[in-house]
């Protein structure tokens, strides 16, 4: 993060401030879930609070001010890091630790340890020490620290997971080139350096993007997807620029459980936010090895097309035909060509059951029992990355629900219960989960699956079975 002095001052009153339900913030930390709510820390000592991951207030607090903060959880324990000088013009820097029981500042175990400093940068070599990003390796329990901005170097050092001290005898190690903000994850065998590239703090005008590149040692080297080393500039592109949302960084790993991934980030300037810097929590996606921004679910009209045979979720109600056409066997071919008109929801739904309907899977037709419109749901709560949406036959109020035996039915009006609402998760193989807020007099987390080629219901996720998992096709 290369700011200056001023324009942090400026991110650091704009979070200071009231921002009720609104994620405005700058350079955040991973996203770290605590005594079930979820928290990120920003540029200036701030942070946000969201009992849903979905809607965000200020509130969060860590000690220290400076800059571009990272958080993890190690055991029952937190351990924050900060750089303390904050972007400062002379590129002399420190990146201090800190543990804490709990990020909830109202509980009565709410407080820091003293900061230990863990790095440093004189302002004479080429590294300034500041936007840590700190990675747990699954695989072996080492806990690493890569730090530094686009003046200079990025540099990785190892941690001791106890102390959060530097490890005795450990030496930085330089691992990429132009780039800042950066952190690791590990996946089958890979280390993956992830770093945020180009301009920041400009606003609409800010060039930032996030990059990656993978090596089997994690001392490096990172080489992208074209063998170019990330010591020469080198980085495949995981997200850039998305329509308004402008510049994103400073990535986060959420790995919520097998199959459901999420990267946290900050966008520089939310064009339809007076073009702050915002908080963004998009799907991670692996496509051939790589990470890549997914995408989150946008509204529309679709087929909800099940993977494990690609039939198509529709009404179980009496096929209505359509009037045949000529197949063209022994047919004149000089007559005029008459289109024949899709069949219409006003042709089909006087013969419908007006109470409770059932759900079945069948061949996609494109008929009006086969489209589905899916909109947020008028509700405040969400989940993380996401709201809830509202599954409704196109053209109609008729809607999607769970039922207490665990079944998916449609009903014939939305009233905003919670078992008409949907999550909607894009998966890391791209693919989709459905799944009700929740299974009426059930505690149990549920997903839509297809049971068999024909039968839809409600059962435990799982993410190495297609019964399990959807595609949408825009209608």
């Amino acid at each position: 993060m290369h700011i200056s002095i001023t324009a942090l001052l400026a991110v650091f009153f704009q979070i200071a401030y009231a921002q009720i339900g609104r994620p405005f913030i700058h350079d955040p930390s991973t996203i770290v879930e605590c005594d079930g709510k979820y928290y990120t820390f920003g540029t200036g000592g701030g942070g946000l609070i969201s009992a849903d991951g979905w809607t965000w207030y200020g509130g969060a607090v860590r000690p220290g001010g400076g800059a571009a903060p990272d958080a993890i959880k190690i055991g029952d324990r937190y351990l924050v890091i900060y750089g303390a000088t904050g972007g400062s013009s002379n590129h002399k820097g420190a990146i201090l630790t800190m543990w804490n029981k709990t990020l909830d500042p109202t509980s009565p175990d709410f407080n820091y340890s003293e900061p230990i400093v863990v790095a440093t940068s004189d302002g004479y070599e080429e590294n300034d020490a500041i936007d840590p990003g700190v990675m747990l390796d699954p695989n072996t329990g080492r806990l690493w620290l890569t730090y530094g901005t686009y003046f200079g170097f990025t540099r990785l050092i190892e941690l001791d997971p106890i102390t959060g001290k530097l490890k005795e005898g450990n030496k930085p190690v330089d691992v990429a080139i132009v780039c800042e903000a950066s952190t690791l994850m590990y996946r089958d065998g890979w280390y993956y350096l992830l770093a945020t590239h180009g301009s920041c703090c400009d606003g609409a005008n800010s060039t930032y993007n996030v990059v990656v590149g993978r090596s089997k040692q994690i001392t490096g080297p990172y080489l992208d997807n074209v063998g170019r080393s990330m010591l020469e500039g080198g980085g495949k592109m995981v997200v850039a620029t998305r329509g308004n949302l402008i510049g994103p960084g400073h990535f986060g790993h959420i790995k919520l459980e097998k199959g459901v991934e999420k990267m946290s980030l900050h966008y520089e300037a939310d064009l339809e936010q007076g073009g702050r810097s915002v908080l963004g929590i998009l799907p991670l996606v692996w496509k051939d090895g790589w990470p890549v921004a997914g995408e989150k679910f946008k509204e529309g009209t679709y087929e909800i097309e099940s993977v494990r045979r690609g039939y198509a979720l529709e009404l179980a109600v009496d096929f209505t035909r359509m009037p045949g056409g000529p197949r063209g066997f022994g047919q004149p071919n000089n007559e005029p060509v008459k289109p024949v008109p899709p069949q219409q929801l006003a042709d089909v739904i006087k013969n419908w059951p007006t109470g409770t309907i059932n759900l079945r899977i069948g061949d996609y037709m494109s008929r009006p029992h086969q489209q589905w419109t899916i909109t947020d749901a008028p509700d405040t709560t969400g989940y993380l990355g996401g709201p809830y949406y509202k599954i409704v036959l196109a053209g109609t109020d008729r809607t999607l629900a769970a039922t207490a035996d665990a079944e998916v039915i449609t009903v014939p009006a939305f009233t905003g219960a919670p078992e008409q609402l949907w999550r909607i998760d894009q998966l890391t193989d791209g693919t989709y989960r459905i799944m009700p807020k929740i299974v009426p007099n059930s505690g149990k987390k549920l997903a839509l699956v297809s049971s068999g080629d024909s039968t839809p219901t409600l059962a435990e996720f799982d993410f190495n079975s297609d019964n399990c998992k959807w595609n949408f096709r825009a209608h």
